[in-house]
């Protein structure tokens, strides 16, 4: 890269390639950039971005083991599949909340400021369940899925309740919770759990559990060069030196020859330095402004 900054030469060396993308990850190259602004794209992945999370918890009843604060700590983490550019962000002064108490007034939530949540910025769940005996079990089995109904406690035992007119907008599949096997609690016989939740808009820097994503990172895109032919056994015992993909062998003139596949997979182990006859033909290194993100969603 130049040593002073340019920004015509920042706009023709920069660039962006996605590489690989599904619902839950996404790995993508940043190409002509400085360590500042690659790990700027990684803060604002991190805190930056808005997502939907469950922001109050209003408990009525909890007679499992688990305390309250905890309970509730663990639901504001699971993730919602609620897109949140549906939704607008709670009006700053008006009714900021990150805690898990507020009041219930009149068979109407309400907050300490006045300013109730709408169906323009909040998503109500409701969980209620409750564990018992399963009397039709088998006489001799000692499985709890058998003896008891209702003992773990799951994602998908959470109910969404539309807000106004949100059941013309969405269905419970767009906003409920993104997994249905997020164990929150388990339960004996007689134990039972009751509460309503609030879901809003919120960035990471205000919560962790208003991330997008869970990992975020990036690294210098490796380089390996080969400066002579590596043939016979020495090709296998390169191969196996790095990670899988990196190093390819290929049969050339009736021999085996390692060559270079594809030097990104290189997770830097430079086990090849452990090989005395080839461990100076090989040259690795990376390149100084190209950098692999990867980031992991919630």
């Amino acid at each position: 890269m130049p040593t002073k900054w340019s920004f015509n030469t920042f706009k023709e060396m920069f660039d962006i390639k996605i590489v690989f993308k599904d619902d839950m990850e996404m790995e993508f190259d940043v190409i002509g950039v400085e360590p500042s602004l690659a790990n700027a794209f990684r803060r604002i992945l991190l805190s930056e971005v808005p997502s939907i999370a469950i922001k109050e918890v209003h408990m009525y009843m909890n007679t499992s083991v688990i305390q309250d604060e905890v309970l509730c700590h663990r639901i504001g983490l699971i993730p919602l599949k609620a897109n949140p550019r549906n939704f607008e962000m709670q009006q700053e002064g008006l009714y900021y909340f990150n805690t898990l108490t507020t009041l219930f007034y009149k068979g109407k939530y309400k907050t300490t400021s006045g300013a109730p949540p709408s169906e323009h910025d909040t998503l109500e769940f409701e969980l209620r369940i409750k564990c018992t005996k399963n009397n039709s079990a088998p006489a001799k089995t000692t499985e709890l899925a058998d003896l008891y109904k209702n003992h773990m406690v799951y994602s998908k035992s959470i109910k969404w309740l539309p807000m106004g007119d949100q059941d013309k907008m969405f269905s419970a599949s767009d906003v409920g919770p993104v997994f249905d096997d997020i164990l929150i609690a388990k339960m004996r016989p007689g134990q039972e759990i009751e509460m309503k939740m609030l879901a809003g808009k919120g960035c990471g820097k205000d919560h962790a559990k208003f991330s997008p994503v869970c990992t975020a990172s990036y690294r210098l895109l490796p380089t390996i060069e080969l400066t002579r032919e590596i043939d016979g056994d020495a090709a296998y015992r390169l191969q196996k030196s790095f990670s899988p993909g990196v190093i390819d062998v290929v049969q050339r003139g009736g021999k085996p020859v390692a060559v270079v596949k594809n030097a990104r997979y290189d997770n830097g182990s430079r086990n090849h330095m452990l090989h005395s006859d080839f461990a100076s033909f090989v040259k690795v290194g990376r390149v100084p402004d190209h950098y692999i993100c990867k980031c992991l969603l919630t």
